[in-house]
């Protein structure tokens, strides 16, 4: 066939200095080739062609680089000539022997998405070395084909050309996943990204708007050079330097570090073994935090222990707020007479001070459950914890990552939902939003943190709750498996497990996490829980008792009595039957469907209920001392059982709806969830009344 007559295909050859790259083109192109200055600069590029097939194929061999900031003339000249010319394929030449930092260019490459083939060059050196790569894997993480090559050897020339052939005729397909920077950062990105694309929309069609935008966030001085709206850069400053305060470091420092973690993630998974390796700390670290044996149990105990601080930590503080609210309840009833007919006495005492105040009261719990985790987070553990249950989760066909909804699930159940989007595979997607209420989440932690003290002494509270919580972790498991069993069959999709670097949490970075959540709580208790407090209120003090009904009865029995003809009283009784083979009152069932709304209201309506069918002075510790003449433990640990279970939210309800986009995914949550409590919750009142009788 004539040359006019082949088809044209352009290839890039990127790569680390003494990656091998030159004995690679010359083993591609023999003696065919030319050397040129890149335009406007004295940097040399290397030309060369070579027939393979139906093909001729032109390789320019680009300067070494280890990335493609603007921090060399070389690197800025690879990277101008992979986005200004577009060439078919890129083979990025990597140095197995130095695999990780090799690594680096490889995502820089990913992130301008470009058709890439990865040759794995002086494989014989990494085989001395004794490291074995599982390259099929590896392929699959990375997304781009791999062929191990010998260049000095002449050894994996035709694989690679067949490689380069395949991935210039295949359709391009856009990539499953992409490298993740943390919250802040993605945050940010999202904020400059649509900046980006409004006020240049040449360099937004030309470069990509995340490209351009996280380039900005590194302060690349080519890139910035290019923006003419002065306004924008004082904008990207004004946000580096606000990342900057959160970080205490550079944001390109940060980006490079998840770079890496992405990195170590993939190799993590595809390096089976290696002879020689050279420990760092952080490498020692993770030879004991990610251990296939030790790494488990060394979760289970980091769990344990902040499960312990939450409760032991916190009860100084829990004991004085209890106290505060206690104190202004008896304090408002002794200055503000009881009068008949004085319903605005009775809401702010029966209604808003027990049902707000009796959520505030767990504030401490929240605030110390949200910081230890913020740590574990931000030290970088939290990926690792994901890892370590990669193994496990991959056997109830679902993928290490996962694992990081479930993690985020403890806070709250919404985020956890939307942070699913990382899993681009639907099933994978759909079993873990159907599991993800498993999760004890901190709205649940405000029950915990009544029921736990009223029911167990000081040594038991902290594994009681860390039994809770594995408790719903267990169940995720065994009903994920279940789905993937049944209604969502299907193949698991490999991604790569990013282990971030291990970093020293900043007090900012602690200090603006934790504030947050902690926010949110606050404002569920100033908003949602008010407004609730009061429809709970009027649902137990309507309709009235006549006065007929109220002759001759004592205050305590008018009460009680206007409590049993309420809204509440009536719907408690009806559901009495239904409900009391578990251990639970008609008080309990009715604290459950208001749980229904936010799982904060169960406290706020129990303390509602008391406070109107007890005396004057109730407060939280009397709700306790209500609880604890009315159940046992056996029952009081079935409610906490039966509200990890049982339906979500509303408000986890609606973001189910929203992300999975059907009503029928968000109703099968709800009643599946549901049924399974009351079937646990039976199992469990029945076995331990029968123990007990023994």
């Amino acid at each position: 066939m004539t040359d006019s007559k082949l088809k044209k295909i352009t290839v890039a050859l990127a790569g680390n200095p003494n990656s091998g790259k030159t004995s690679v083109f010359n083993m591609l192109t023999g003696a065919s080739h030319h050397v040129a200055n890149y335009p406007g600069t004295t940097v040399e590029t290397v030309q060369g062609t070579c027939t393979h097939g139906d093909f001729r194929i032109v390789f320019v061999d680009l300067p070494g680089a280890y990335g493609l900031t603007a921090f060399s003339a070389e690197e800025l000249v690879a990277r101008n000539f992979i986005i200004d010319e577009k060439p078919g394929v890129i083979v990025n030449v990597i140095d197995t022997s130095n695999l990780e930092r090799n690594l680096y260019l490889t995502t820089q490459l990913i992130e301008l998405d470009m058709p890439i083939v990865l040759a794995f060059n002086m494989s014989d050196v990494a085989a001395q070395r004794g490291i074995v790569f599982d390259t099929a894997r590896l392929s699959e993480l990375l997304e781009a084909p791999i062929v191990p090559t010998i260049a000095s050897k002449t050894k994996g020339r035709i694989a690679l050309l067949d490689a380069i052939v395949a991935v210039a005729n295949a359709s391009r397909k856009p990539r499953t996943h992409r490298i993740t920077y943390g919250d802040e950062i993605e945050n940010t990105l999202n904020q400059i990204e649509p900046l980006v694309s409004s006020e240049q929309p040449a360099l937004a069609v030309k470069y990509g708007s995340r490209w351009i935008a996280l380039k900005l966030i590194e302060q690349d001085s080519d890139i910035i050079a290019k923006i003419k709206d002065g306004r924008l850069i004082d904008v990207i400053n004004n946000i580096v330097a606000k990342l900057k305060t959160i970080f205490r470091d550079d944001p390109e420092v940060i980006i490079a570090e998840r770079r890496y973690g992405f990195i170590s993630g993939a190799c993590q998974e595809s390096v089976k073994t290696t002879v020689e390796l050279t420990h760092t700390t952080s490498d020692l670290a993770d030879a004991v935090l990610t251990h296939r044996v030790f790494g488990l149990p060394i979760f289970l105990l980091m769990m344990y222990l902040v499960f312990y601080l939450t409760f032991s930590i916190a009860a100084y503080p829990m004991a004085w707020l209890e106290q505060f609210f206690g104190w202004l309840s008896s304090s408002l009833a002794s200055i503000w007479p009881a009068q008949a007919g004085n319903w605005l006495r009775s809401l702010i005492i029966d209604g808003i001070i027990p049902g707000v105040g009796g959520v505030l009261v767990f504030l401490p719990n929240i605030l110390i459950l949200f910081l230890a985790i913020a740590i574990l987070e931000d030290s970088g553990y939290m990926a690792r914890a994901a890892f370590v249950m990669d193994k496990l989760m991959h056997k109830i066909g679902l993928h290490g990552k996962s694992f990081i909804p479930m993690l985020i699930g403890f806070g709250c159940s919404v985020p956890a939902i939307m942070a699913t989007r990382i899993l681009e595979n639907k099933r994978n997607r759909l079993t873990t939003i159907m599991i993800l209420p498993l999760m004890s989440c901190g709205a649940r932690l405000t029950i915990y943190g009544l029921l736990i003290p009223a029911f167990f002494s000081q040594n038991w509270r902290g594994p009681v709750l860390w039994l809770i919580y594995l408790t719903g972790i267990v169940l995720a498991v065994i009903a994920a498996k279940v789905l993937r069993l049944t209604v969502l069959r299907g193949d698991t999709t490999d991604f790569v497990m990013e282990l971030p670097p291990y970093r020293v949490p900043t007090f900012k970075s602690l200090s603006t996490h934790t504030w947050m959540r902690c926010l949110m709580y606050l404002k569920k208790a100033g908003t949602v829980i008010l407004a609730f407090s009061i429809i709970l209120w009027a649902a137990m003090n309507y309709p009235r008792v006549s006065d007929q009904s109220a002759a001759g009865l004592s205050s305590d029995q008018i009460r009680q009595t206007q409590l049993a003809n309420s809204v509440v009283g009536r719907v408690g009784r009806a559901i009495e039957p239904v409900i009391k083979p578990l251990g639970f009152g008609w008080k309990i069932g009715t604290a459950l469907i208001g749980a229904t709304a936010a799982k904060e209201l169960f406290v706020s309506q129990l303390g509602i209920i008391y406070a109107i069918s007890s005396h004057e002075d109730s407060s939280a510790t009397t709700l306790r001392q209500h609880l604890q003449a009315d159940y046992s433990p056996l029952v009081g640990f079935c409610i906490m059982l039966f509200c990890l279970i049982s339906s979500p939210c509303l408000a986890t309800v609606a973001i189910t709806r929203s992300e999975t986009g059907s009503w029928r995914w968000a109703a099968f949550q709800f009643l599946s969830l549901t049924t399974l409590a009351y079937i646990v919750t039976l199992i469990v009142f029945q076995l331990g009344s029968l123990v007990l009788r023994i």
